[in-house]
């Protein structure tokens, strides 16, 4: 192989990391490293220490290294792609001063509804930030550190999101990009910009948070030579500026803002999400109207409870998680840590619809299809944010791209193809995030765009899946059990699920 040839993607999500080595000029996967996280917290906490991603990040560059037989030199880029909206907080010596909450961490449901109230409501958030704040998002965390741990935050020197902290470690240098900033609700989407005023409300200096890129593929900066003796690469190759998991699943589909919504994606992970590209700047309090990592916009609608809850309720019955058939007369809403969208911070799983001949496989194929349903509802919600009607014929046939790990399980595939009645299309490549990612960095060291870069590559091409007739029987059985769990929130309190 000669010199010089080879990115590296990398994909640091909830629970792993994945570092993707890319042949610049095919796309072809030469191998994909690996290494687990640790993620601690009961009661709706999720956090896990920065520095656990970082030694993540080095094992599974290290994994790559060998399983590739890549040699080192041959590696000209990188480019981290992470989990959206963590909070990581630094003192005057650049350490983590607490581990991260994450984004699914929901104890700061009540500071999201108090900064809600606080600008005037969610019509003068998503005007501002495209996104009202909810528990996930990074000023909500921001709020309950400055209320919990009031010496922490008064300590803080840097704010930075995931992929902020690892491309700094990687370039020394502190960036982020507008598609990851989005998610924070501090920054604007209406001026491509932090927000003083917001920053203000919040009291954050804007000295302690990173520069925005102008995209996600921007060469920020170089491997400093002590990031290259830690991870076993030369020093001084590119180091993009990075961005979040989702604007980086984007990236590697080939979505680029082309046109609206022509090709929604449901990605099917730890969270369900429904994203698609967009030239038009979504404003909808029913959605998260984030940045893309190319300029664009990225509407967003995710869920939090998705394949972990699933498999959660497998163990549960005893179950191999493949083991599941339609549900039947149960409904099942597996809302096991909260919700996002619905806005159920506090909620719990609720089982209803039992029947004496009720089997585990109808309770397991019961738990599928609460979290499709969920994930299906939100794409629904996104659709009309951006002013389609979801039962539009036209609309209703545009295929799904369906990716995550989720996507791999046949399971998830075919209860999404019943419950949409959509043509579905599943990418055979995998791993988009970190492909994404691996663009990003190839953009870097080219200066071609990043998703002219992918489309090259092929990686979101693949045969369709031809649509099914709709189980609009199910559709109809589970939103009837939601409305009426969700009836009570019209009122002050906040009900269990």
């Amino acid at each position: 192989m000669p010199p010089h040839t080879v990115v590296i993607g990398v994909d640091s999500s909830t629970q792993s990391t994945k570092a993707a080595f890319v042949d610049i000029a095919t796309g072809r996967l030469l191998a994909v490293g690996r290494a687990p996280h640790v993620v601690t917290g009961e009661a709706g906490a999720r956090e896990t220490d920065p520095e656990v991603w970082w030694r993540a990040l080095r094992d599974a560059v290290a994994a790559g290294l060998k399983e590739s037989g890549v040699p080192a030199e041959a590696v000209t880029g990188i480019a981290v792609a992470g989990q959206q909206h963590g909070l990581v907080v630094l003192g005057a010596d650049g350490s983590p001063l607490r581990p991260a909450l994450l984004w699914n961490d929901t104890r700061s449901a009540p500071q999201a509804a108090a900064l809600t109230a606080a600008l005037g409501g969610a019509d003068a958030w998503t005007a501002r930030t495209g996104s009202v704040p909810v528990a996930a998002m990074t000023a909500s965390k921001w709020m309950w550190l400055r209320e919990n741990e009031p010496a922490t935050a008064a300590a803080a020197t840097a704010i930075r999101l995931p992929h902020d902290f690892l491309t700094e470690r990687l370039s020394g240098v502190a960036v982020t990009d507008p598609g990851d900033a989005s998610g924070t609700c501090w920054y604007s989407t209406a001026t491509g910009a932090y927000d003083p005023e917001l920053l203000e409300l919040l009291s954050i200096e804007p000295a302690s948070l990173p520069e925005v890129a102008s995209s996600g593929a921007a060469r920020i900066g170089s491997l400093t030579a002590g990031a290259a003796g830690a991870l076993g690469l030369p020093a001084g190759i590119a180091v993009a500026a990075g961005t979040g998991d989702n604007m980086s699943a984007a990236v590697g589909l080939g979505l680029g803002g082309a046109g609206l919504l022509d090709h929604p994606v449901l990605s099917l992970g730890t969270s369900g999400t429904v994203f698609a590209a967009s030239r038009t700047r979504p404003a909808s309090p029913a959605l998260s109207g984030f940045a893309a990592a190319d300029g664009t916009y990225l509407p967003l609608a995710c869920t939090l409870n998705c394949t972990l809850a699933v498999d959660k309720v497998a163990a549960l019955l005893g179950l191999d998680r493949a083991d599941a058939a339609p549900g039947g007369e149960a409904v099942l809403l597996p809302y096991l840590d909260g919700e996002r969208t619905p806005d159920l911070p506090t909620a719990s799983g609720l089982l209803t619809g039992l029947r004496h001949d009720t089997t585990p496989q109808q309770l397991l194929g019961a738990a599928y299809e609460g979290a499709v349903f969920t994930v299906l509802r939100a794409l629904d919600e996104l659709l009309r944010a951006c002013g389609l009607d979801p039962e539009d014929p036209e609309v209703a046939a545009r295929p799904l791209l369906l990716i995550g790990g989720g996507a791999r399980g046949h399971q998830w595939v075919e209860t999404v193809r019943r419950l949409s009645g959509r043509p579905v299309t599943v990418p055979a490549g995998g791993e988009l995030v970190a492909m994404g990612a691996a663009a990003l960095a190839a953009s870097a060291v080219t200066g071609r765009d990043p998703v002219a870069i992918a489309t090259g590559w092929q990686t979101g091409e693949d045969p369709q899946l031809a649509a099914v007739e709709r189980d609009l029987a199910t559709w109809a059985r589970i939103g009837s059990v939601l409305d009426r769990a969700s009836q009570p929130l019209l009122g002050a309190d906040r009900p269990r699920a």
